[in-house]
């Protein structure tokens, strides 16, 4: 089990590296996160829900994502709440306390999963949440050491020394452990160093000998990495290029990952803008997916973000919505179900001809298909997923893809073509769509990105530079 003293150390990145280096030896290996709190999930193979994080884990493991590698997925729907997702489908939406009593029925499903994992692979690579110094957590707790123990596996604790108090981290995170989970702990590794490694040995030296537990590794710091982030935007970074893109970053954004292969063009210059931020003029504003639609929306309009929009059609701009996002383009979104609150009507910005209606029932799946608003279709495929609670009634707009096995089309472009509504999440990480789906924005390039690749040689790396924790986790075996 690979375990972080904070969040964001690097435990998902060491976890790929893993699974790809002892994939690359012939070894049957699969991820696992018991319990992982995120916005950003991936639908998998056996048509269920895990986190975006998990997914790509089993690609460096050489595997397609499954359920049992992130049983228990929290996705937050306020600052107390969240979706319960058990084994890939929503069981329940739970207040934070609620959810703390709940834990122990999480954990039958979590070790479910485990017993599963452990009959068809050789190894298991666990990633733990947050960090096992939270004390407040320490009972009932599924997600760090209270898993470790339940399974007796050894843990590897990981510290970002790009925050800066690497040391006092690891010092502090024994502190807080009983003795038992002290002694589960077999070594440290330190992530994203950059410098001259001899100033740093004196202290590789002083932990050693302060703990009696050896330093694995000192990884690097990699720039420009493709790896699917967990959840949190990095949104201060942007590019440099021509062609400007801005995704409002409401506050329950989801699945941010349907931006990277913008993120990666040489000609986009794509920008989050936050709270309390002007949206600057734009050739494509994007409005990504939310967890919590209805109350995003009214966050839009309070940051007075709806007029900026209006303003950006006028001046002859393109608009993209992107599943809750897509909802908000509509005249309406109806909740009788109180699937994200109280039940009731919000009305959306009516930029495009539809309505929508938020459902009990979510759907999950992944297509492929054409985009139906190329002026070749054909020569523009398409693949992504859908994850939504929500069907969208569509008056009279052609649609914006044609999907494989479905004789409807799926979303809208509206009759001037300057919007364009879609529940498809990953749209823009097939090279073709991309392309096309710029093209059609206004960005004339040649260029076009393959995200998979990116994704492909960037786990490559961080497995060529975690080699070191491998040779020693067999010397200690």
């Amino acid at each position: 089990m690979v375990q972080g003293t904070t969040s964001d150390a690097g435990k998902s990145t060491v976890v790929a590296a893993l699974c790809r280096l002892l994939q690359r030896q012939g070894v049957r290996v699969a991820p696992m996160k018991p319990q992982n709190m995120a916005l950003n999930s991936a639908v998998t193979v056996d048509g269920g829900e895990i986190g975006r994080a998990q997914a790509l884990q089993a690609q460096a493991a050489g595997i397609l994502p499954h359920t049992d590698m992130n049983p228990v997925l929290l996705k937050p729907s306020s600052d107390t709440g969240a979706q319960i997702i058990i084994h890939g489908k929503v069981r329940a939406d739970m207040h934070a306390r609620d959810y703390d009593q709940y834990k122990t029925v999480a954990m039958g499903a979590v070790l479910e999963s485990y017993q599963r994992l452990q009959q068809q692979y050789q190894v298991i690579v666990v990633e733990g949440a947050g960090s096992p110094a939270e004390v407040n957590l320490r009972e009932r707790d599924i997600a760090n050491m209270g898993f470790a123990e339940a399974v007796d596996c050894p843990v590897i604790l990981v510290a970002d020394i790009d925050r800066g108090g690497v040391f006092a981290h690891f010092l502090g995170t024994l502190a807080c452990l009983s003795a038992s989970e002290q002694n589960r702990i077999i070594g440290f590794v330190i992530n994203r160093f950059r410098g001259d490694i001899s100033l740093l040995e004196p202290g590789l030296r002083w932990l050693e000998e302060k703990t009696g537990k050896p330093v694995l590794a000192v990884l690097p710091y990699l720039h420009g990495l493709q790896l699917d982030a967990e959840d949190a935007i990095q949104s201060s970074q942007h590019g440099s290029g021509r062609f400007r893109i801005i995704v409002p970053a409401i506050p329950r954004i989801s699945n941010h990952t349907d931006f990277d292969a913008l993120r990666a063009h040489p000609d986009v210059d794509l920008q989050f803008i936050g709270p309390d931020q002007a949206i600057p003029a734009a050739d494509l504003i994007i409005l990504p997916g939310s967890k919590n639609t209805r109350s995003d929306l009214e966050f839009l309009r309070q940051q007075g973000w709806e007029t900026v929009l209006r303003k950006h059609l006028r001046y002859g701009g393109k608009l993209i919505g992107i599943c809750g996002g897509y909802q908000m383009l509509g005249r309406a979104i109806g909740d009788t179900h109180g699937v994200e609150g109280a039940p009731g009507i919000s009305s959306g910005l009516g930029l495009l001809d539809t309505l929508t209606e938020l459902t009990l029932e979510k759907r999950l799946q992944q297509v492929t298909g054409v985009c139906a608003f190329a002026p070749d279709p054909d020569e523009a495929r398409v693949s992504g997923y859908e994850i939504h609670m929500g069907v969208t009634y569509v008056s009279k707009l052609s649609p914006a893809f044609r999907l494989d096995g479905q004789a409807e089309g799926e979303g809208a472009v509206s009759a001037d073509g300057q919007i364009l509504g879609s529940y498809l999440h990953g749209m823009f990480d097939h090279p073709e769509a991309c392309q096309a789906l710029l093209h059609w924005a206004g960005l004339r390039s040649e260029h076009k990105v393959d995200l998979a690749a990116l994704r492909e040689l960037s786990i490559d790396r961080i497995a060529d530079a975690a080699a070191p924790i491998l040779d020693a986790l067999a010397r200690l075996d």
